[in-house]
């Protein structure tokens, strides 16, 4: 995880039942019952905390097992080069695009998943992995935004590539609940220049505004969004940072960020929380979850990291 165009009204509401029990945080009803702690919406950094907290993360959550929670922060030095980490190999088909929904969390680009034409593989992965949504994460400034962050180094904002393993699960809905089960890829955003791949989808944003919108978009090509250098990442595994925060995840995350306008980020928080009926409209911003322990987990990375304190391209 309505009004669609009439043009594809009829497999959009197919596609929108389905979609609507498989996105990743659009299950918090299914958790109401499992009381295990509550997750917040604190920032990163103790310096930033937010003044309200979003209504996903006001209900009981299930956090199962525990000790593989994403997001994390990534200590350069820490990480562990891994000379058998292979370069990635995306497959992307712009004509598998469908579609810009806002969940009431964020927008989420989604793609047809019933085949093997938008795939990921090679890097940490010894499966294929079909391209199911992408996502975005976001702060209220350009000040931090990230769910990830690398040596504590806050971004404006972090993309999340959503894939499952559809050489070992049929559906997504299977994959997601297990092992090996999914793979995030994510990629820092940084404030520079306009970022043109990016452009058609800003421009699309403003009729999905309000929650539960939903618009057609296709032929979006996802890997104008992937950094030049796709060959240096971090990779460790997790969970999903949205409900139902399952440890199914192998998070690859890419050392190079791409750049983005002032504007096109503010287009992202010209967007709402809440849909056109509620009476006090919310800002969509600060969307992401407080970074979790690494409880003894191993960060590898593809690269030699030397003696580095942070990214050479970090945040302007």
């Amino acid at each position: 995880m309505v009004i669609l165009a009439a043009v594809i009204a009829p497999l959009g509401r197919q596609l929108q039942r389905r979609l609507a029990g498989r996105i990743l945080w659009h299950q918090q009803h299914q958790l109401q019952q499992q009381l295990a702690r509550r997750c917040s919406l604190t920032a990163c950094s103790s310096r930033y905390a937010l003044s309200q907290l979003h209504p996903m993360w006001q209900e009981p959550l299930a956090v199962p097992g525990g000790d593989r929670q994403s997001p994390i922060d990534i200590s350069v030095r820490k990480s562990l080069f891994d000379p058998q980490l292979k370069p990635l190999v995306v497959k992307y088909d712009p004509r598998t695009c469908q579609q810009i929904w806002n969940n009431g969390y964020s927008f989420l680009v989604e793609y047809d998943d019933t085949t093997d034409k938008s795939t990921l593989h090679g890097g940490p992965l010894d499966d294929q992995f079909r391209l199911c949504q992408f996502h975005f994460h976001w702060g209220e400034n350009n000040a931090w935004g990230s769910e990830h962050t690398v040596d504590h180094l806050l971004y404006p904002a972090e993309l999340h590539l959503v894939h499952w393993n559809s050489d070992k699960y049929s559906l997504f809905e299977e994959a997601v609940m297990e092992d090996n089960g999914l793979a995030v890829i994510g990629v820092f955003l940084k404030v520079g220049k306009r970022h043109e791949g990016l452009q058609k989808l800003v421009d699309a944003l403003p009729a999905v505004r309000h929650k539960d919108s939903v618009v057609e978009f296709t032929r979006f090509d996802p890997a104008c969004l992937l950094p030049e250098s796709r060959d240096n990442y971090w990779t460790y595994s997790g969970s999903l940072t949205t409900p139902p925060l399952t440890e199914a995840v192998t998070w690859i995350i890419m050392k190079q960020p791409i750049e983005v306008s002032h504007d096109q980020l503010a287009v992202f928080r010209s967007l709402l929380f809440t849909s056109a009926e509620e009476e006090v409209q919310k800002s969509m911003v600060n969307n992401f979850r407080v970074q979790q322990p690494l409880k003894g987990r191993t960060v590898r990375s593809s690269f030699i990291p030397f003696l580095q304190n942070a990214p050479p391209d970090g945040p302007k």
